[in-house]
């Protein structure tokens, strides 16, 4: 992919603090007294099983959660967290009767602005999109449609940047791409990715963070060696994404 100019001054990193997050389903505590600390500029990984409370946590931060509460929620620079976080969900939820290019440049109409058409098709162009900016979503494949919404996300320029499972349905050499696209264009971001996937959090991932337990704890951070995006061959990877399946099967 060719390189693009986009014309924008990234915000400032910054790190997020939850303290005392709780989450109960059917009157069962599934997390409580939880506490996550994000720092700023890296990827953080999260893994845990179905049902641990991954996503619930994720929409917590991300202000959207019903369900789940927190004592407390702030950035390390002591602002709020609020309006400073681009959510990419694991469905790519692109708005079917928008081509390609509005469908980016929703969020700014939304807000009632003027969408800025250069930086999203350079956006597009980053992750070879380019050609199908007048496409309907129903003219791509899989991958094209996460890229999209991969290009959406980061459209919205925000300091954090949460990820559930973005790549979880598209074949396995389109995953790899994906998780390589994301590492370049996302490096120098606050991110948080919760996945399933111990050998992508551990090729993308700054620090790696297992919930677990019942109630749900935080495991101590994991923190491989090398730089991001790991080699997908790395045969030390598979020995760590081995350790960490036994740990989620106990």
């Amino acid at each position: 992919m060719p390189a693009q100019t986009i014309n924008n001054s990234s915000p400032p990193a910054i790190g997020v603090e939850l303290r005392g997050g709780a989450l109960a389903f059917n009157e069962r505590a599934v997390f409580k007294d939880l506490d996550l600390d994000i720092p700023a500029g890296q990827t953080t990984c999260l893994l845990g099983a179905s049902g641990v409370g991954k996503s619930s946590l994720l929409r917590l931060i991300a202000g959207i959660s019903p369900e789940a509460t927190a004592l407390h929620l702030g950035a390390s620079d002591g602002g709020p967290v609020s309006g400073r976080i681009s959510y990419m969900d694991q469905r790519d939820l692109l708005l079917p009767w928008l081509n390609v290019l509005a469908n980016v440049t929703l969020g700014a109409r939304l807000r009632g602005e003027t969408p800025d058409h250069q930086r999203a098709m350079a956006l597009l162009a980053r992750v070879g999109l380019e050609e199908e900016a007048q496409a309907l979503p129903s003219a791509l494949s899989g991958g094209m449609r996460q890229r999209a919404a991969l290009a959406r996300t980061l459209m919205e320029d925000r300091a954090v940047v949460l990820m559930d499972e973005p790549f979880s349905a598209v074949d396995a050499l389109t995953r790899l791409r994906l998780q390589d696209l994301a590492a370049e264009l996302l490096a120098g971001r606050t991110t948080l990715l919760v996945t399933h996937d111990p050998l992508e959090a551990l090729r993308l991932g700054h620090r790696i963070l297992v919930l677990c337990g019942d109630p749900a704890h935080m495991s101590e951070p994991l923190q491989p060696a090398g730089a991001v995006p790991r080699p997908a061959d790395d045969p030390d990877l598979h020995g760590l994404a081995a350790g960490i399946l036994r740990d989620l099967a106990a």
